[in-house]
Parts: structure tokens; C-alpha cells; sequence
């Protein structure tokens, strides 16, 4: 079995060095490379002085192209499995087995480390958000539930690997997920621990957050409906 760590980095100069070094030091099993995507920081400095497994895209391609770039290069070196790890230090690679057990055991095709698969959403104006996202799925789902659309933390394998390496425009965001449940990919949650970003800044803010909201469902509502429209 061959796993790839795969760290979208933009701007994460902050944050870069400590996640690799811990990978480096602990989970030295797993490969890893990371896509910089155009940063305007200091990222591809710190990474080119560490000698780190890094891609330099040459301006900022969005998480979408970022996350393209790293699929093609675990296809091109034949990995088995990869996982999205977050490069603001957010996504603990404890759990990374935890994961591959999962999709092991169940054969699923994504697995998603959740915060809320066995705990409750906190209550406040982000989670509402994202429980409104996770409603919409539901909806245009048949049912079928994802209670962390936003985790960053996601394991894939071979086939999603190729899909979204090769296929369609893929954005690793929650209509993405609603479009794969409905084509029939499997998807699975595992209770992990995140942590609060100590550095650097999130581009969420909280006028970010609501147009982020409304995007998606846009994107969930519409897109679902045209699409089984076409089915029909």
C-alpha cells in the first residue's frame, strides 16, 4: 500500500514548517508532497531552504487546482491512496489510520476525517451554516448524510484519485460531494480531533462564510436539478 500526504499550502508561511517536520518525525511511513499554490508569502522559500517534496504552481490556482496537480502526481508515481491534510496545521495525521481502516473495512471511495460524526455541532453562525449544507445534500442526496462538508481532511482512493486528477473540473467542496453521492460514489466518516488555525488567516471570515453558503447551495440546489433533469 502506497499513501501520499497531500498539503495544499497558499500563504502558510506561519504554519508550513511545523506540519511537515511533524510528518517528518512522526509519521515518516506516509510520503508526502506539498502544492503551493502561487503563494505570495514566504512558503516556497521555507520550502526550498528545508529541502521539502513541494510543487511550485506558478500563480494561484484555488484549492481546485491545487488539489488536480497533486492527484496527477500520485497517479504518476502509482500511489494507492492519498490524503488531503490542511497546511495550517488544523488536521492531526493520528487519525490518518484511523481513515484507512475505514475505507479498508468498507470499501467506500472517500473518507472524510469528521468533527461531527459522533459529536454534536457546536452552536453558532458556521455550523448553522454548515448544517444547512448538510441538509441540502440530504435532500438532493436520497437521504444520504455527510455531517462535516467542510472538512479539509480527506482520504481517497485509487479511483478518486484518477477522477479527480483527470475528470471533470472537481472542487473539493460540499456540491462536489453531493454530485459524487448521486453518481454513485461511496463516501464515509471517521470522528477526528481538529484544531484552531494558530497563525496565519482563514479567507472565511464571516461575510466570507455567508456568501460561502449561499454558493454552495446554489451550486447543490441547481446542479442536482439539472442533472436529474438530463437523467430523465
Amino acid at each position: 500500500m502506497k499513501l501520499l500526504i497531500m498539503i495544499p499550502a497558499y500563504n502558510e508561511a506561519e504554519n508550513i514548517e511545523r506540519v511537515v517536520e511533524n510528518l517528518i518525525k512522526n509519521f515518516s511511513q506516509y510520503d508526502y508532497v506539498i502544492i503551493n499554490d502561487g503563494s505570495t508569502d514566504d512558503t516556497r522559500k521555507i520550502c526550498a531552504r528545508k529541502g521539502y517534496n513541494f510543487l511550485d504552481l506558478p500563480v494561484n490556482t484555488g484549492l481546485s487546482g491545487a488539489i488536480k496537480s497533486g492527484m496527477r502526481y500520485a497517479n504518476y508515481y502509482g500511489y494507492d491512496f492519498v490524503l488531503q491534510l490542511d497546511g495550517d496545521g488544523q488536521h492531526d495525521p493520528v487519525y490518518i489510520q484511523s481513515l484507512i481502516d475505514e475505507m479498508e473495512r468498507t470499501g467506500c471511495d472517500i473518507v472524510i476525517g469528521s468533527r461531527f460524526k459522533t459529536e454534536r455541532k457546536p452552536l453558532n453562525s458556521r455550523m448553522i451554516g454548515s448544517q444547512i449544507i448538510t441538509t441540502a445534500i440530504w435532500m438532493t442526496t436520497g437521504g444520504k448524510y455527510i455531517g462535516d462538508v467542510t472538512s479539509g481532511m480527506r482520504l481517497f482512493n485509487k479511483r478518486m484519485i484518477k477522477r479527480f486528477g483527470y475528470d471533470m473540473h472537481y472542487s473539493p467542496e460540499p456540491d462536489t460531494l453531493a454530485y459524487l453521492l448521486n453518481s454513485g460514489v461511496k463516501i464515509k466518516e471517521v470522528q477526528v480531533k481538529m484544531y484552531e488555525r494558530t497563525a496565519g488567516v482563514s479567507y472565511l471570515d464571516f461575510k466570507g462564510s455567508v456568501w460561502y453558503m449561499m454558493k454552495m447551495l446554489f451550486s447543490i440546489f441547481l446542479f442536482q436539478w439539472f442533472r436529474k433533469r438530463i437523467k430523465e
